[in-house]
């Protein structure tokens, strides 16, 4: 068996976001829905970015953002996805190597463009997602590297990357490689759309593949087509070992041996851009769960990162988890 070298390897969209300001008005003279994930071709991700005011260009990816929080808690980590040879892959390559992480995919030679997402942020803090997936999706098992996965206590899997066969079927391999191989397989469903988009492939995933499901209210009621938050619940305790569903404000509902657990969010004097809250949330999620803290713990670093990361413009930590952490008493 092979050396655990990651507290986590990540496997998902590498994807560039290009981050704006925007009103309710731009948004629907654009056709946009707000705070949700648009998915869109090249044509409408080049006249989106020229029409961004000012954009703020920086590596996004909902997984890679995880993983580099998992950086700031002083985790050990790595990452798999894929990049187009262009400057937009160029800069996502450059921006993980200075978090430390390893970033190993070898780009596309030609085709399409690395991906990118134009997120226009609103007042309210809302962030609404125009997602062009480019080379990301063209993912495969190929891809997949194989000793990495192995090294890695837990394999996070990013749902996003579900819109393409060859990335689902590599989604399967890596998981079955990790599972092979004595670890633990975390999976976040992204999306409440991407949720509507592959049910069944999630729930199979779920049931068969995961030990770990990540996922907020309304991705929660699309997966099991419900509007009855407890009912949803008990479904998911029912597939899973363990589960965190973030409920903004309400903070997030812990499942694992026992009743369901329900720990407070952290206070937010000033919510700037909620792009990455609940990536940030998985990321203090999973390294508690890499230390073996208790599952009320680990929510609690979730929420101490989701409230760094929606008090600033971008998806990742500004300042160090780890010394946030050790601020409020936790230390691993």
């Amino acid at each position: 068996m092979s050396e655990i070298r990651f507290d986590v390897v990540g496997l998902g969209n590498a994807i560039v976001d290009v981050l704006s300001r925007a009103d309710d008005s731009f948004l629907e003279k654009w056709g946009i829905h707000k705070d949700a994930m648009n998915l869109i071709e090249e044509d409408r991700a080049e006249a989106l970015t020229e029409a961004a005011i000012d954009p703020l260009y920086t590596s996004g990816g909902s997984g890679a953002n995880t993983i580099a929080g998992l950086a700031s808690f002083g985790a050990k980590a790595a990452y798999i996805g894929k990049v187009s040879k262009d400057e937009l892959g160029s800069q996502f390559t450059r921006e993980m190597a200075a978090t430390g992480v390893p970033f190993a995919t070898t780009p596309l030679e030609s085709g399409p463009a690395t991906a990118r997402s134009i997120i226009f942020v609103t007042d309210d803090g809302a962030r609404s997602m125009n997602t062009f997936l480019g080379a990301s999706v063209l993912f495969s098992k190929n891809d997949v590297d194989e000793e990495t996965v192995r090294s890695g206590g837990i394999l996070y899997l990013e749902g996003y990357l579900f819109d393409r066969e060859e990335a689902k079927e590599a989604f399967v391999f890596a998981s079955e490689i990790a599972r092979a191989a004595g670890r633990k397989v975390a999976l976040t469903l992204s999306d409440r759309f991407c949720v509507d988009r592959h049910r069944a492939s999630f729930l199979q995933l779920v049931r068969n593949n995961v030990d770990i499901v990540f996922a907020n209210e309304e991705e929660l009621l699309s997966l099991y087509q419900t509007d009855n938050f407890e009912e949803a619940l008990a479904s998911l305790q029912a597939d899973t070992a363990i589960a965190a569903v973030t409920r903004s404000e309400k903070g997030s509902v812990v499942i694992g041996e026992g009743d369901p657990i329900t720990v407070g969010a952290e206070a937010v004097s000033n919510v700037v851009d909620t792009t990455g809250a609940g990536d940030q949330y998985a990321a203090g999620f999973l390294f508690g769960i890499s230390r073996g803290l208790p599952l009320a713990t680990c929510a609690h670093l979730g929420h101490i990162a989701a409230a760094e990361v929606i008090s600033h413009f971008g998806p990742r930590p500004e300042k160090s988890y780890k010394e946030l952490a050790e601020a409020a008493g936790i230390y691993a």
